[in-house]
């Protein structure tokens, strides 16, 4: 199961005409705004200043700009203001594939930039901006939309669930100790554009590993290998890991700040690690546990089920803070549900409740003994009997899709109905091939 060849250009899609007219009632205009026009200056600056970062540079804004091809970047604007071209609102979606189980992928309308100036609060831009671009993707066909949040209580009301948690790691070097595989192959540092190029090249070759993962853009290998135009980090260093047979199989992108005080206890951050496999896997973190002058590894946006735990001999040496990730929210619901594997055979029917109503139903899901899904919408009257009948809101069944989450401590937490014996069957079948993930930001 892989996702469509051909698929929606966001660009292409138009603007949500109940946004707009919403926005145009407070006095406010919502349009797009063009990649290579001349707003797209001020729209990069209310986004730098939405999440309290610095004003953009000529260079970084020529970089960005470069980089924005197949977006689609939306402002809201206020004329009465005093800089009418400025956006008091922003969004930027594109649609990527998202790895929903091992090597089965969906498309998704992957939302990004959401700001709302701070002058401009409770005026309803951002339920406008939000709304609308879920509407503009459930009318494009796209099955499924995805994005990373900095405040983590705005979203489940647009029907958004967390589908992957992630885990920063604090470990201390010298007491971990290594007990883990010591694989033949080799590494070897090399400079910031190969390491560019190999980011792209292994995340293309793994990401169907792990559910929750994405496909990537090109702006986002320049970033982590520290090439972005105008804003060079020249502190990022990388090693690559070739296999006893020359193939390249792993790819390291890190930092290091010095310990002024101690120089044997300095502090390596591991900015990216992608690893083609078990021995890969294992000489990269290695070569970070062993390096030389290192007192202190940090990490995040790793999973909640790392291997490494299991490859160290002082479990202890660890601090580990989880934290949500990647939210999703379906908007068709028999295309997501059959767009991934089960475990088990057996049949549910879901009940879902949708305050947009895009995934407002019934719907019926049968799975064979080949793992295979077949979902249909059926009138909710009477279309199966109660044991095996699940009644919850679209951020639950969005939160359950990678599994991430069992239904059974849904059930317990009291945000959705089922019979106890219906929750261990979806806890089965719903199992994910490894613990959904996201290493990036979006």
């Amino acid at each position: 199961m892989t996702a469509t060849p051909s698929r929606t250009s966001a660009p292409d899609v138009p603007l949500d005409p109940r946004s707009k007219q919403a926005l145009a009632d407070r006095g406010l205009e919502y349009r797009i705004v063009p990649i290579d026009g001349d707003e797209l200056d001020g729209y990069r600056n209310a986004v730098g200043r939405g999440f309290l970062g610095e004003r953009s540079t000529p260079e970084v804004a020529q970089g960005w700009r470069d980089s924005l091809g197949g977006s689609r970047l939306v402002g809201v604007h206020d004329p009465q203001g005093a800089e009418p071209g400025v956006p008091v609102g922003t969004v930027n979606a594109w649609v990527m594939d998202v790895t929903v189980d091992a090597d089965s992928f969906l498309p998704m309308w992957s939302i990004s930039a959401v700001t709302v100036s701070s002058t401009h609060r409770r005026r309803g831009i951002a339920r406008a901006l939000l709304e609308g671009e879920l509407r503009a993707a459930h009318e494009a066909g796209v099955p499924i939309a995805g994005l990373t949040v900095s405040e983590a209580t705005i979203y489940g009301r647009y029907g958004f669930g967390v589908a992957a948690h992630t885990a920063s790691w604090n470990i201390d070097a010298r007491r971990a100790g290594w007990i883990g595989p010591r694989p033949d192959g080799r590494l070897d540092h090399i400079e910031r554009e190969a390491l560019q190029r190999d980011l792209d090249t292994l995340n293309a070759a793994t990401r169907g590993s792990r559910p929750g993962d994405i496909e990537g853009w090109s702006r986002l290998w320049v970033e982590l290998a520290g090439l972005t135009p105008g804003k060079p980090d020249p502190k990022v260093r990388a090693v690559r890991y070739t296999d006893a047979q020359g193939e390249m199989r792993g790819v390291l992108a890190y930092t290091v700040s010095e310990n002024e005080a101690d120089f044997t206890r300095s502090t390596l951050h591991v900015v990216a690690a992608l690893a083609d496999g078990t021995d890969a896997y294992a000489a990269l973190w290695r070569y970070v546990l062993e390096h030389d002058l290192i007192g202190t590894v940090t990490t995040s946006l790793r999973a909640l089920d790392e291997p490494l735990r299991w490859m160290i001999a002082d479990q202890r040496a660890l601090t580990v803070t989880e934290r949500d990730h990647h939210w999703l929210r379906i908007l068709d619901v028999a295309r997501c549900l059959q767009a991934r594997r089960y475990r088990v055979p057996g049949s549910v029917t879901f009940s879902v409740s949708d305050a947009l109503g895009m995934a407002e139903g019934t719907w019926r899901l049968e799975v064979d003994a080949a793992g295979s899904g077949v979902v249909e919408k059926v009138d909710g009257a009477g279309s199966a009997g109660a044991d095996d009948q699940v009644s919850l809101g679209i951020s639950e069944l969005s939160s359950l899709l990678l599994g991430g989450v069992t239904a059974s401590t849904l059930l317990a937490a009291g945000r959705i109905e089922a019979s106890p014996g219906t929750a261990r069957w979806l806890d089965l079948a719903f199992a994910p091939v490894s613990a959904p993930v996201l290493s990036y930001w979006y």
